[in-house]
């Protein structure tokens, strides 16, 4: 089964960047959009970015313009930078896999065939 890690999580100052990768390991089917969730304690899930095997993208309202989402198809490796980040960007971010669907129904209901385990990212004013 397909399994996902990712890594780049941290500590910035509002304003900073940073770069998250999430690697996908015995994908079973080359059609899948692969994307990021945030979460905070006590809060909704929310999806941000996913981008599919055709390279299409989609974003969240929250994230449009500051964060840009990219893949490395060979891999099955995505990466989310993160630019301009805010107070309100805290949160544990995961990486998740969903075959044969679009990117729109991803961000609101993806994911439902891998997750990783998450890396946390923390913005101080």
């Amino acid at each position: 089964a397909q399994q996902l890690a990712e890594s780049g999580g941290g500590s910035v100052q509002a304003g900073g960047s940073l770069r998250l990768s999430c690697a996908a390991s015995d994908v079973a089917y080359r059609k899948y959009c692969m994307g990021w969730f945030r979460q905070v304690p006590g809060g909704k899930r929310e999806g941000i970015a996913v981008i599919d095997t055709d390279g299409t993208t989609r974003y969240a309202e929250s994230v449009e313009g500051r964060f840009t989402i990219s893949k490395d198809s060979a891999q099955d490796t995505i990466y989310l930078q993160m630019n301009n980040l805010k107070p309100e960007d805290t949160a544990m971010y995961l990486c998740a896999i969903e075959f044969f669907t679009t990117p729109a129904d991803f961000l609101v209901y993806g994911g439902k065939n891998a997750w990783g385990q998450g890396t946390q990212v923390t913005v101080s004013s």
